[in-house]
C-alpha cells in the first residue's frame, strides 16, 4: 500500500448560508468549531442541505489519491448506525482499502457542518461523535507496517486515547506526513504540535495563518527560516500566493492558478495534499509536487463539496 491515512470519519453536511447567519450564531467564518450533537442539530434546523457526503479531512486526501490511481487506505472510527454504513459505501464506491471494523457504539457516527458563505469561504461546526474516540486498538501495527507512508490529521490529535493512536501509528511507520488542518488545532495544541513538527513527522501541511501560530512568527520570512532550520519538508500553502516548499535548504515555489470559477474553497488543503503526496510517492521532483497540488486544489474550489 503507497499511503495509509488515519483520521476523523466525518460525514459532511453541506448548508449555503449568509453572513449574517454566522453572526446570528457566534461563529468565525473560515473556522473550525466543535459542538455537541444538540447545538449541531438546532443550527441545522434552520438550514438548507446542499449535500450530504462521507468526509474527514484526510480521508478527502486518501479519495483524491486513489483516484489518481494510487493503491491507499483509510482508519477512521464510526459507529454501526445510518451515518457509518454510509461513510463506509463512500470509501469502497472510491477504491479506498477501509481498514476499520465498524460496530455498534455508544456514541453515533460524526458529522460536520459546512456553512458556505457567498464568497465561498467556509465554516465548520464539528460534532466529532465516536469518530473522536479513536484509540490505539483501532489501529493496527501491520497494516501500518505494509504503507510505504502514513498520512495524519491535526484534527484528530487529542489528549489520551486520540494521542495512543497516534503515538503507534508514528512508531510503526517508515514514513509520517501530517497536516495542521486548522488555526484552532494548532492553538489549541501548539506545544504538542511544535514538538510533533520538530521531531516526529517527515512531510508537515500547513496554511501560512498555522505556521505563522504554531512558532509564534509574525512574518512568513521567519516561518521559512523555521523549516530550514528544522530540515523537514515542510509544504505551506497561501491562497492567492500560492504554495511553497520548504524541503532542508531547497525551497520551490508555485503560483496559484487565476481565472477560477471559485464556488466552495472546502478541501482545497485537503486535495493539494493529495497532490503533492502522490507527487512523493511517484518520485516526482518537488516543482512537479507542488503543480500537481495546486491542479487539484484548483479543481474542488471550482465545485461544491471535497470530492472530485
Amino acid at each position: 500500500m503507497k499511503i495509509l491515512g488515519i483520521g476523523n470519519a466525518i460525514v459532511d453536511v453541506l448548508c449555503k448560508v449568509s453572513e449574517e447567519f454566522l453572526k446570528e450564531n457566534s461563529l468565525t467564518k473560515s473556522t473550525m468549531k466543535l459542538v455537541d450533537e444538540k447545538e449541531f442539530n438546532k443550527l441545522l434546523l434552520s438550514l438548507k442541505i446542499e449535500e450530504t457526503i462521507s468526509g474527514g479531512s484526510v480521508a478527502n486526501s486518501i479519495v483524491g489519491l486513489s483516484q489518481l490511481g494510487n493503491e491507499v487506505g483509510f482508519i477512521g472510527k464510526v459507529s454501526d448506525d445510518k451515518l457509518g454504513q454510509k461513510y463506509e459505501e463512500g470509501l469502497n464506491k472510491e477504491k479506498v482499502k477501509y481498514l476499520y471494523k465498524k460496530k455498534e457504539e455508544p456514541i453515533p457516527t460524526g458529522s460536520c457542518l459546512i456553512l458556505i458563505t457567498p464568497d465561498s469561504e467556509r465554516t465548520m461546526c464539528t460534532f466529532l461523535g465516536t469518530a473522536g474516540k479513536i484509540d490505539d486498538d483501532d489501529v493496527h501495527e501491520e497494516d501500518i507496517k505494509n504503507a510505504e507512508m502514513v498520512f495524519l490529521e491535526g484534527y484528530l490529535w487529542d489528549e489520551g486515547k486520540p494521542r495512543k493512536a497516534f503515538d503507534k501509528a508514528i512508531i510503526h511507520s517508515k514514513k509520517v506526513a501530517m497536516s495542521l488542518s486548522d488555526l484552532f488545532c494548532v492553538e489549541r495544541h501548539k506545544t504538542n504540535f511544535l514538538e510533533l513538527v520538530k521531531n516526529q513527522l517527515d512531510i508537515v501541511f500547513a496554511n501560512e495563518q498555522e505556521i505563522l501560530s504554531l512558532i509564534n512568527a509574525k512574518s512568513f520570512k521567519e516561518a521559512v527560516s523555521f523549516s530550514k532550520e528544522i530540515k523537514k519538508n515542510i509544504i505551506i500553502t497561501r491562497g492567492e500566493k500560492g504554495a511553497v516548499s520548504i524541503n532542508e535548504d531547497e525551497i520551490v515555489e508555485i503560483r496559484a492558478n487565476s481565472n477560477l470559477n471559485i464556488k466552495d474553497l472546502t478541501g482545497a488543503g485537503d486535495l493539494f495534499a493529495a497532490g503533492y503526496l502522490h507527487g512523493v510517492i511517484n518520485n516526482f521532483k518537488i516543482k512537479e509536487c507542488l503543480t500537481k497540488g495546486t491542479e487539484l486544489s484548483s479543481k474542488i474550489i471550482q465545485k461544491i463539496g471535497a470530492r472530485i
